[in-house]
């Protein structure tokens, strides 16, 4: 009689619990899919931007990397922030941040607001973004989590990929404006549910480190800077040279500040684990030659193939639709093989597509000739997202599992600036606008280099350990009881 009485009330605790889970996955993964489509949303817009503010191709590219840059260098300090002050009411703030400059994006009368707006919204994705996981994180049983993951990972891997298929129907239908109007009614949706439905948590002991945050805000828009002023200004410039060096030597410093400061936003002794170190090398390497392959192939679809933007975006399907049919069949297969050959794959995938890709770039190539490299593409896309999360998740304990998000979302964002400044350089400096073939002959080594970086990271991901931490080695999971929940 007693274990009756005990399993009748047990069932509505379980039943809010399921209820808890299914709130945090919608939450959490409809925050990161606009946070996640605002990287690319832009790419198919490019054009028709251009034409309606007007700016070069560097100006163009800071629509992308304004967002990226702020993005990447606050993203570990949104994530203190949120183990410090409360991650619920910090996702809240991230949230409300980006849904107020997508507005103002929208309401641009110039590419110089447009680009402020970008970085403000960079801002606001840079708070919210990472506790998107650790909020989830803490909802899901560790049983369930990789299928947790592997719907997140689904929701943001289809974001980022069909930005470009977005970006091109509202802009061709509608105007380039609504590409940052639909953030607005989803933020505004989703306030209220996130106060309401979602669980507070904290980090014990978190704390903040402003040093941490200039010198690696510093360093990393130091060397963006450089790289997209090079192909103008010249290598040699001095413009180029003093940003590169300052660039440098505070990143420097931001490594040095990890190993020495007691508290630091990101602590060095993490990439003492192999898995946490190799899989972000590999999420670096990743972004960076994925992101700047969009942002040249969105171009190269409109101008040399002369496709509409919503064309453009419905011929990437195969590349952008592929996140959503098999990334929740990669999380499954992290759970029951492990992340390490699920993820090496995909990027191996990932680098023959892109590889295909600029064997076969012409001015005239058919779609039938594209389409093996984007089915490649995007299957190998597919196979990162969702293991890749996992791992970064499980490669820490609980309490440091807010500060590894920050780190992974924001070397995959360092990535993607990266990879629009590195590859545009070689577009420059190889091709450019004047012709078709111009396009297509700086376009084609970009894409070699982009199939090369990524064939590095499968190289990196590789080097993660396949076997499975014992308690109290790094990497290990500890008890959730580690974290001061406080449930709604």
């Amino acid at each position: 009689m007693s274990e009756q009485k005990a399993r009748t009330a047990a069932q509505p605790e379980q039943a809010a619990s399921r209820g808890g889970m299914v709130w945090a996955l919608v939450i959490t993964s409809v925050a990161g899919f606009m946070a996640a489509l605002d990287n690319l949303v832009v790419t198919t817009a490019l054009p028709s931007i251009r034409e309606d503010l007007g700016g070069a191709l560097h100006d163009l590219e800071w629509t992308v990397s304004a967002y990226t840059l702020t993005f990447a260098v606050l993203l570990m300090f949104g994530a203190a922030l949120g183990d410090r002050f409360g991650r619920r009411r910090l996702f809240v703030v991230g949230l409300s941040i980006f849904t107020a400059a997508s507005a103002g994006a929208a309401l641009a009368p110039g590419l110089e607001a447009l680009i402020a707006a970008r970085a403000v919204q960079g801002v606001g994705a840079a708070i919210m973004m990472p506790l998107t996981l650790t909020l989830l994180t803490a909802a899901v049983p560790q049983a369930k989590r990789g299928m947790a993951y592997g719907i997140w990972g689904a929701v943001n891997g289809l974001a980022v990929a069909s930005g470009p298929l977005i970006g091109g129907s509202l802009t061709e239908h509608v105007s380039w404006q609504w590409i940052f109007w639909l953030n607005v009614p989803l933020g505004l949706a989703l306030l209220p549910l996130a106060r309401l439905r979602l669980a507070e948590s904290y980090a014990p002991g978190a704390r903040l480190d402003m040093v941490g945050t200039l010198l690696a805000s510093g360093g990393l828009f130091g060397i963006v800077y450089a790289l997209v002023r090079g192909p103008i200004d010249g290598w040699s410039s001095a413009t180029v040279l003093v940003s590169l060096s300052a660039g440098v030597v505070l990143l420097a410093g931001f490594v040095r500040h990890g190993m020495r400061h007691k508290a630091p936003m990101l602590p060095m002794r993490l990439f003492r684990s192999r898995a946490f170190a190799g899989i972000n090398a590999a999420s670096l390497l990743m972004f960076l030659g994925m992101f700047g392959s969009i942002f040249l192939l969105s171009q190269y679809m409109q101008g040399v193939l002369g496709y509409s933007p919503t064309e453009a975006g419905l011929r990437m399907l195969p590349w952008t639709g592929m996140p959503m049919l098999v990334s929740p069949l990669a999380g499954y297969l992290s759970d029951r093989i492990g992340g390490r050959p699920v993820v090496a794959a995909g990027l191996f995938l990932q680098a023959v597509g892109l590889a295909w890709y600029a064997a076969v770039v012409a001015v005239d190539v058919s779609y039938t000739t594209q389409l093996p490299a984007l089915i490649i593409s995007g299957v190998g896309m597919s196979l990162y997202f969702a293991p890749a999360s996992n791992l970064v998740m499980s490669s820490v304990r609980p309490q440091e599992q807010g500060i590894a998000s920050g780190a992974n979302n924001a070397l995959r964002e360092v990535g993607g600036a990266l990879g629009i400044a590195v590859m545009s350089s070689i577009f420059s400096a190889q091709g450019g606008y004047d012709s078709g073939w111009d396009f297509v002959n700086g376009l084609e080594p970009a894409l070699w280099v982009g199939s090369a970086v990524v064939a590095l990271a499968s190289v990196a991901a590789l080097c993660i350990p396949s076997r499975r931490s014992t308690p109290g080695e790094p990497g290990t999971t500890a008890p959730q009881q580690e974290e001061t929940l406080v449930a709604v």
